[in-house]
């Protein structure tokens, strides 16, 4: 296989960076308190985050080590940040990785060896430890990725011959921290709560989103009707019907969750838009939450591809 990119980043094993990993790997966004313009232009096909190992070591020792991997895959291009994203940012409310791209998690590898039994090449291993010396700013390298998928299991497909390979999400599990007891954040600091923790957030994020779709496709002439399930607007014009999913989120526009109803929605009616908001400011606490901003992306006709699909929970029957 030929060469990719990688942007090899070190997370630091502190509450905070650990608390930052989660909600990365949550809201499918990573950023670095940098300029926007030490990154942009930079091109990469996959974002490894290792976390585990302490990188303040020499090179020899470093390779004779083992580290925990969450290999993703990079979407879209580096953009700024404008409001607190992570726990840290909203704890003191200020924006502190305005440079920021999104990630889509395919896999988290435990106690990887550094060294070379492991999958990477020394370059790529010892841009983790050279990362974790540098704040967690990203280090990009090329290498061939055979040996690093066949560990993941996973067979990669190249949209075209001169593409970047890809990997299909429904080969894929989620993607999250292992479970471990964390002391109580203090009660005068921030949750640091993502999109999935509180209802109340949550709610005003979607409804943020079909706000602006509504206004969108008002000022595209359509009468819109918000419906709710199993889609979220209804659109007529002359005659004409569309339909719209929409879905809001804080991070960046890499992955959304789908009901089994919006998917077979999506495949069944012939003019379904996915309307999805990403980078939504929220401010205040429950239950008085203000939101603002987004960045829109908007996929007409669509049709969620089975590739692009990632199962997370399943119905389970209790034995009689």
């Amino acid at each position: 296989m030929a060469e990719a990119s990688f942007l090899m980043v070190h997370v630091s094993q502190s509450a905070t960076g650990q608390d930052n990993l989660a909600f990365g790997l949550e809201t499918r966004s990573w950023g670095f308190p940098s300029r926007l313009e030490e990154y942009a232009g930079t091109k990469m096909d996959f974002v490894i985050l290792g976390a585990g190992a302490s990188p303040r070591v020499k090179l020899e020792i470093w390779l004779n080590g083992t580290i925990d991997l969450y290999v993703c895959q990079a979407v879209g291009d580096v953009y700024e940040g404008t409001a607190p994203h992570w726990p840290d940012e909203i704890d003191e409310h200020r924006v502190k990785y305005p440079t920021r791209f999104g990630i889509e998690p395919l896999a988290r590898l435990a106690a990887v060896p550094l060294g070379p039994t492991g999958p990477l090449p020394e370059a790529a291993s010892d841009a983790i430890r050279w990362s974790g010396t540098q704040s967690g700013f990203g280090k990009l390298v090329k290498f061939d990725p055979d040996k690093l998928f066949a560990l993941m299991d996973v067979t990669p497909e190249f949209p075209s011959t001169d593409s970047a390979p890809v990997i299909p999400l429904n080969q894929t599990r989620p993607v999250s921290l292992p479970a471990q007891p964390r002391p109580p954040r203090s009660a005068k600091r921030g949750t640091g709560t993502g999109r999935q923790s509180d209802p109340r957030k949550r709610e005003a994020i979607e409804q943020h989103a079909v706000n602006l779709a509504i206004q969108h496709y008002q000022q595209a002439g359509w009468t819109v009707e918000e419906v709710g399930k199993p889609y979220d607007l209804r659109l007529t014009k002359a005659g004409a019907e569309r339909r719209v999913e929409v879905k809001g989120t804080t991070g960046a526009p890499t992955s959304v969750e789908l009901t089994f109803n919006e998917v077979q929605h999506a495949r069944e009616f012939p003019e379904v838009d996915l309307f999805v908001v990403s980078d939504i400011t929220v401010a205040g606490t429950t239950p008085d939450f203000t939101t603002s901003g987004g960045t829109v992306t908007l996929l007409p006709d669509w049709e969620p591809a089975e590739e692009d699909l990632r199962p997370t929970r399943f119905e389970y029957r209790i034995p009689s």
